[in-house]
């Protein structure tokens, strides 16, 4: 975790800031490795304060060695002032999407004499690539749901209702070690396959549905994503097996692009351009993929306005799809390490064939 301080530090020296005052819930563990749900950032050039209450003071000292823990016992602010004012600091970066304008009022009324620096993506940008012990962890939450997977197919039948399956699925997560879901679960059969965020409803699945199944779990602090379309208790009708094909094709494409150098732009047109020479493009309207970690969507995007060049050790996902408005849809999703010739496919469940479960 120091090592990661120690590379904040060296940003903020390029900004000239002597003190950074980290809100996010996400940025917080990843600097210190804090779990609770309460609790503050200031991270000076020499010294790094964890300010929580009382409920949380004994969980951060066991979990972040080498902070000093602050107790906040009545107003955050008064504590926060007081570390300033000991430490002679003038000048304090601030996450501006983490602070309401409230906040901010709050902050220039208790930090009289401190010059309030707005700043975005100060830590994102060093979670956009993921150390070795990161990436084992995502792998970890993706053989999780990978396992999950193979236990809810047994549940995906006509004559279930979405939520009922959803359920089972959350429960078997759940009892194989995830702390939560990366997101609320989309299960969408049938005419709702056509929606790429239908998360699961009242509605009985079909006989001859098409199923979009696309979860996620959390385990050890980082997420997984996944996506899987199958077909429900009959054989796939030709209009399901082509756009099946053609996102499994567009998707393999998507993973053969992957490496470090390639624009993120270059991945997603690769899988728009072969999804637009079968007349589908109008069909395809989210962006090829998104970088995953410890918040189910990070950088970097793979999307046509993303100019950033990917770099060995960024872990995104590939998911191409195509939807039809009154009929159904399609998604394939597997989440990929960027690397230095290529990229290492995480997921592992089976995608080649169109699965029909009967």
């Amino acid at each position: 975790m120091m090592s990661r301080i120690a590379k904040l530090r060296e940003r903020m020296v390029q900004k000239d800031l002597p003190a950074f005052l980290v809100s996010s819930s996400s940025n917080r563990r990843y600097l210190s490795g804090f779990t609770g749900t309460a609790g503050s950032l200031l991270i000076s050039l020499e010294k790094a304060f964890l300010l929580t209450d009382f409920r949380y003071v004994e969980q951060a000292r066991a979990q972040c060695p080498g902070w000093e823990i602050v107790r906040v016992d009545k107003d955050f602010y008064e504590s926060l002032a007081t570390i300033l004012g000991d430490y002679q600091i003038d000048k304090l970066g601030f996450e501006v999407d983490y602070i309401t304008f409230h906040q901010y009022q709050q902050m220039r009324e208790a930090f009289k004499g401190v010059s309030l620096e707005p700043l975005k993506g100060l830590v994102e940008e060093l979670r956009v690539v993921k150390d070795e012990e990161e990436i084992a962890a995502i792998a970890r939450a993706v053989r999780l749901i990978d396992k999950t997977f193979e236990y809810v197919m047994n549940h995906i039948r006509p004559g279930r209702i979405e939520r009922e399956v959803v359920l089972e699925l959350e429960f078997f997560a759940r009892r194989a070690g995830a702390t939560g879901m990366s997101f609320e679960t989309i299960l969408a059969s049938g005419e709702r396959a056509a929606l790429p965020h239908g998360v699961a409803s009242g509605k009985v699945i079909n006989k001859g549905d098409l199923v979009v199944l696309d979860c996620g779990a959390v385990l050890d602090g980082y997420c997984s994503d996944f996506t899987r379309s199958l077909v429900a208790g009959a054989a796939p009708a030709p209009w399901q097996q082509e756009i099946y094909n053609i996102v499994l094709e567009a998707q393999e494409i998507g993973l053969e692009t992957l490496r470090a150098g390639v624009k993120g732009s270059e991945v997603d047109s690769a899988v728009r351009n072969y999804i637009a020479k079968y007349g589908y493009e109008e069909y395809f309207g989210h962006s090829t993929g998104h970088g995953l970690g410890i918040d189910v969507h990070e950088e970097p995007r793979l999307s046509a306005v993303s100019d950033r060049v990917l770099e060995e050790g960024m872990v995104v996902t590939v998911e191409p799809g195509i939807y039809l408005p009154g009929k159904g849809g399609v998604r394939i999703e597997d989440v990929a390490v960027v690397r230095k010739n290529g990229c290492e496919i995480l997921t592992k469940s089976p995608k080649k064939e169109l699965i029909t479960l009967y």
